[in-house]
């Protein structure tokens, strides 16, 4: 195989992966902009953090898979001191899960969802895979010890995202399927226990959505605003600036966890399918680019960002349609946020490092 000459591989930039992530960041623009009620102010905002964002991922691409590894346990420890600087001194409302610096504001939680990952990649590639259960008991343990203190602050739904992250490389390095049948049944025989620990508000949570009707007005109001917005949209929605339940403020935080709600009631399905569509070009790229991956450590964290990003998309989408408990998960890269945003985009960076670094051998 020759050596790919173009001037933006030389980059490391994929292009079908940047094309699509460009596509959807536009997409997420339009959608934004109808959802914070046409504020330019709101947009100049999330057009920065995209920008932010589009820099870090080229950055990130510049530097290879190898060295990514090496550093990957001093990030993970960063990572774990700014969580327990969290419960000491965090910000937020109802919950501490921010730091605020004043000249800088952001959520060390969704660092994790980056280092997690990145560091049980990196145990993990020069060791015997499937892996032996010293490996594995070890690679539990970098998992579990940020997600605990991601509870503590608390937000479950994060630290699920970054537990999951982290034992999605467990998977793909080929863990026994009696190893996960095992824990599974572990898990539901702690349900009990589990509930009984959670908070009241994550109870009620769990308990509205079989049931949003009991709580109209409360911990209710949320998914049935948000379903009243889905289905109104029909088949091709009220078109763009035209969704009544947004503009006239009946549905919640909708430039935030509920912004797929404003899409669904202004583009209808026939939007939700080119949404679908611009996602999957996303993901299927990304997958090949695991398939396609020479070192073991590329395979599995490309192969683990990949399935994360797609657990983002189906959990928002779960949630503002009443199928899954709201737990505060943003739509990537539609959502109006900072720091998620930015860590997607750097995820975006490792991928194409991975693709990008391989080792190409000429033709004879």
């Amino acid at each position: 195989m020759v050596r790919p000459q173009s001037l933006l591989f030389r980059m490391h930039i994929d292009v079908p992966l940047i094309g699509a992530v460009l596509l959807m960041c536009t997409l997420g623009m339009v959608v934004l902009y109808s959802a914070s009620d046409q504020s330019l102010d709101v947009l100049i905002k999330q057009a920065v953090r995209i920008l932010i964002g589009l820099c870090a991922m080229i950055g990130i691409a510049q530097i290879s898979p190898s060295r990514l590894a090496r550093w990957a346990p001093a990030i993970y420890l960063v990572g774990l001191g700014l969580l327990v600087l969290v419960l000491i001194m965090g910000t937020g409302r109802g919950a501490q899960r921010w730091l605020d610096f004043g000249f800088l504001r952001f959520q060390p939680s969704e660092l994790m969802k980056l280092a997690v990952p990145l560091t049980v990649a990196g145990f993990m590639a020069d060791k015997v895979l499937p892996p032996r259960p010293r490996t594995t008991a070890v690679a539990l343990m970098l998992v579990l010890l940020p997600a605990a203190l991601i509870v503590k602050q608390p937000d479950l739904g994060t630290s699920i995202l970054v537990a999951s992250s982290g034992l999605f490389v467990l998977f793909f390095g080929g863990i026994s399927w009696r190893f996960m049948r095992n824990c599974t049944i572990l898990g539901l025989a702690a349900a009990p226990l589990a509930w009984f620990s959670m908070h009241d508000y994550q109870r009620r949570r769990v308990l509205t959505l079989f049931d949003p009707e009991q709580d109209p007005l409360g911990a209710g109001y949320h998914i049935i605003q948000s379903t009243i917005a889905v289905g109104s949209g029909g088949l091709n929605g009220k078109g763009w600036l035209n969704g009544s339940q947004s503009h006239l403020e009946f549905l919640p935080e909708r430039a935030t966890d509920f912004i797929f709600a404003v899409y669904c009631e202004e583009f209808g399905l026939v939007g939700v399918l080119v949404l679908l569509l611009a996602y999957a070009m996303i993901i299927v790229r990304s997958m090949q680019i695991a398939l396609d991956a020479q070192e073991m450590f590329g395979k599995l964290i490309a192969a683990s960002l990949t399935l994360t990003l797609f657990i983002y998309i189906f959990v928002n989408m779960g949630m503002v349609t009443g199928q899954l408990p709201v737990v505060g998960v943003p739509l990537p890269m539609v959502s109006y946020g900072g720091t998620s945003l930015v860590t997607i985009l750097i995820g975006f960076g490792i991928l194409m490092s991975v693709q990008t670094h391989r080792k190409f051998i000429a033709d004879t």
